[in-house]
């Protein structure tokens, strides 16, 4: 597939996030206004609710105050309806709609969608193996269980902020291997995990097969799961992160479909180990999408989502086997996606060895991020002279709040 022309001039050059083949879904206001839903097309964003005569939806469900949940419960054919309304409306030779659009550079962003539940998952081979030789040996790096279910803890719905929201460094109890007892302080080995998001659709109250999970996701954000690990290290046993993965999960302002992502389908790594029949690939499906960290707008890492060993199908099919019901809005996080290379590393953890190896940055060595650090990770999928992006998915880490249980 080639570049698709818009009327939005901004939409048609090779190095925009968001041409007129992407169409991602975002929730936006000006200065003191309402939140309104917008796609983003170029340097524009579309207010949708401007061009209700032309999208076959409810008018009512483009002003839903949960964002884009409203658009989600209906069916994928309303999904597929309203994304080819979207590209005919912006197409090239289309009436121009200027009345509708709003620069993105005055608008500020907000959650693109209410999320119902957080599930994050442990499904990246490479990370996985690296954090299990850090603190089991090379030999027994991966659990018993991993090569055969992607492995995953309920997280907090209620922590997950969009992009640009700052995060304030946790309190927590904290013990080391030589310490006698654990003490309480902020956390000194706090962490990023660079993930994608995949976002649930359609609810589900029975077990669903993989192919059936593929159809009821409607779409992908970046997702940046912040982890305290000293926090992590003291807590974990026996039922595994609780208040290390409970400060802030950060995702990227827009949420590219699944349908814009079709092209770039990709098939996941040889299977070291048969799955069970329910959770076997059924065809491609990861997708190819380069992804990169910066520090302070440095570039520190670059990996791509097809080096995952589970896809967001497989973990969401997972999911359900007990009968757990799926909501819309349930969002499921991937696990850290790292590569073969240090250079390929999607944590701080794996990046510098565990604080043995210091990463040489130009705001100087980093073990894990420090007060005043801007993390962004950053994606897009690369197609035939254009691009499909999420925007950043930022976050600057504020120091930690004066004691709260000082007297």
């Amino acid at each position: 597939m080639t570049l698709k022309r818009s009327w939005v001039a901004s939409a048609n050059h090779a190095d925009t996030p968001f041409p007129l083949n992407n169409l991602p879904y975002g929730v936006f206001s000006l200065g003191s206004g309402p939140c309104r839903l917008g796609v983003a097309i170029g340097d524009q964003i579309l207010d949708v609710a401007k061009i209700a005569d032309l999208l076959p939806v409810e008018p009512s469900l483009l002003e839903d105050a949960r964002g884009w949940n409203a658009v989600m419960e209906q069916t994928p054919q309303v999904w597929a309806a309203l994304r080819a309304a979207l590209s005919n409306t912006l197409a090239e030779g289309a009436d121009e709609r200027a009345g509708a659009l709003v620069p993105q550079a005055e608008a500020v962003m907000h959650m693109p969608f209410t999320v119902s539940e957080f599930t994050d998952f442990y499904a990246g081979q490479h990370h996985a193996t690296n954090v299990g030789t850090m603190f089991r040996g090379a030999e027994n790096a991966l659990p018993p269980n991993w090569l055969h279910i992607p492995i995953g803890y309920n997280g907090r719905a209620s922590s997950v902020v969009v992009s640009g929201t700052d995060v304030r460094r946790p309190w927590g109890q904290l013990k080391g291997p030589d310490d006698t007892a654990p003490r309480w302080a902020p956390s000194a080995r706090f962490d990023i995990e660079l993930e994608m998001g995949a976002i649930v659709g359609r609810a589900s109250n029975t077990p669903l097969n993989v192919d059936q999970a593929d159809a009821n996701i409607f779409g992908y954000v970046l997702l940046n799961d912040w982890s305290a690990r000293d926090i992590q290290a003291w807590e974990y046993q026996p039922l595994g992160p609780f208040q290390a993965k409970a400060t802030a999960t950060t995702i990227s302002p827009w949420i590219v479909t699944k349908e814009a992502l079709e092209p770039f389908r990709c098939a996941s790594p040889m299977r070291e180990k048969d799955l069970l029949p329910h959770l076997r690939d059924t065809g491609p499906m990861l997708y190819d999408i380069p992804l990169s960290v910066t520090l302070n707008g440095e570039t520190i890492a670059k990996t791509n989502y097809r080096e995952m060993y589970y896809s967001a199908a497989q973990q969401l099919a997972h999911h359900t086997t007990s009968g757990c019901p799926m909501r819309v809005g349930d969002l499921l996080g991937s696990g850290t996606i790292s590569g073969p290379e240090r250079e390929n590393r999607g944590s701080f953890l794996e990046l510098s060895w565990g604080g043995k190896e210091p990463l040489e940055t130009a705001s100087g060595p980093r073990s894990f991020v420090e007060d005043g650090d801007t993390v962004g990770l950053h994606g897009a999928a690369e197609g035939d002279g254009y691009l499909i992006g999420f925007g950043d998915c930022s976050g600057t880490v504020q120091p930690a709040l004066k004691d709260p249980f000082s007297t």
